[in-house]
């Protein structure tokens, strides 16, 4: 659970920034999406190195 403490007059929009960076900071999302299903270490390690290859293909085409 993220916690927040709201400083003695501040605005709660500047403490909802300082929320939502936090959550973003931690990867919350990121883990909960990954946790949801159980990917084999094999199937994990192929997307990793699809994933490598895109960047890779997107990087090479940038520089033309």
């Amino acid at each position: 659970m993220i916690i927040i403490e709201v400083k003695e007059g501040e605005r709660i929009d500047k403490a909802i920034k300082r929320y939502r960076r936090k959550h973003r900071r931690i990867g919350l999302r990121k883990e909960l999406q990954r946790r949801k299903f159980y990917t084999k270490p094999s199937e994990a390690r192929r997307n990793e190195i699809l994933d490598a290859i895109y960047r890779n293909e997107k990087e090479m085409t940038e520089e033309i």
